[in-house]
């Protein structure tokens, strides 16, 4: 005889494979009784998937709405896995499509507490771009602590949890969020996954924004209190992500004064760039950093826009050398 949680795969495969059966048939073909076939239709029932049953002589079994595909393949965990998995997926070139339709066919057949864990994921989540890449692995995130975080930004709930940076570890180590020695209380307001990386954006009980790698949090007791939303634009959080990750890792940083408008110099930049400040309707300052001085003066000379350059001395050096070489590359002289 099957072991039950084999026996019940076999059954949800009959029940797909022609529209009805009758007890007795389910019975001969998993060689149980019809007795056992009963208990086996309720505790697919008990899972959450849609069995219809008709009494009488003509009386039958058959797959309900929504259980064209066998779900119980997946344990709850893996269920929520292959879900985030691919809603990161449609962030991916070329999968976009394929993924959100796997997605869509995947939530119709989950059962309903498991669509709520999927949804609260995927109304909760944001993906950062994917136009530059790290060289480093991703860590495993535990599905039961992302579906916990979302669930709290669904609810609208507190988060309370421990905050700790590994000694060393300075990759995509957001500069407003440091390792705390007491439990953190937050409002979670997104969940934004950046190559792999998946960074909280909530508010302190100060009511600043902070960004918290999700790896290395730990839970505490859930709150169950609710909080006053006082969220950003939807379209802002994946920004906020990139330019607090960004900044953290900057070994020089700058400002340049921009001769153009704050809208027109975000339209040029990577998020992760740097910070526009808008002057006047003419005029920004462009905040910014990188691992050099020479990479910064990539990035502006890339705007294709006039600036000014005041400081830091590193920076005016570099461009001062940089500006006479290619006067010299064009047949101007050094000191014409």
């Amino acid at each position: 005889m099957l072991e039950t949680s084999q026996r019940l795969l076999s059954l949800l495969a009959l029940l797909q494979t022609r529209p009805a059966w009758t007890g007795t048939e389910l019975a001969v073909r998993l060689e149980v009784t019809t007795r056992t076939v009963r208990n086996d239709i309720d505790r697919l029932r008990e899972l959450g998937y849609p069995v219809d049953a008709a009494r009488g002589p003509a009386g039958h079994y058959r797959l309900g709405v929504g259980a064209k595909l066998p779900p119980l393949l997946l344990d709850d965990e893996e269920a929520v896995a292959v879900a985030v998995g691919l809603r990161t997926g449609a962030g991916v070139v070329g999968m976009a499509e394929s993924s959100l339709r796997a997605l869509t066919k995947l939530q119709q057949v989950l059962p309903h507490r498991l669509q709520r864990q999927v949804n609260a994921i995927n109304d909760a989540m944001t993906e950062g771009p994917e136009n530059t890449r790290s060289n480093i692995d991703p860590p495993e995130i535990d599905t039961i602590l992302l579906s916990t975080i979302a669930a709290c930004i669904r609810d609208e709930h507190y988060l309370r949890f421990e905050y700790a940076v590994p000694e060393g570890d300075s990759l995509y180590k957001a500069g407003s969020s440091t390792t705390q020695d007491l439990p953190i209380l937050v409002e979670p307001y997104r969940l934004v996954s950046w190559h792999g990386y998946w960074h909280l954006v909530a508010r302190d009980e100060a009511g600043d924004w902070h960004t918290y790698r999700v790896d290395w949090m730990s839970l505490r007791m859930a709150t169950g209190r609710r909080y006053r939303p006082r969220p950003m634009r939807a379209d802002e959080y994946a920004d906020f992500v990139l330019r607090d990750v960004a900044s953290a890792g900057w070994k020089v940083h700058a400002r340049i004064t921009v001769y153009a408008p704050a809208q027109e110099v975000l339209s040029r930049i990577h998020a992760a760039v740097g910070i526009v400040e808008s002057v006047d309707e003419r005029t920004s300052v462009l905040v910014t950093g990188a691992d050099s001085f020479e990479l910064i003066a990539v990035y502006i000379g890339m705007l294709g826009l006039d600036f000014r350059v005041d400081e830091p001395p590193g920076l005016v050096a570099h461009l001062e050398t940089v500006g006479k070489r290619y006067l010299t590359a064009i047949g101007v002289p050094k000191n014409g």
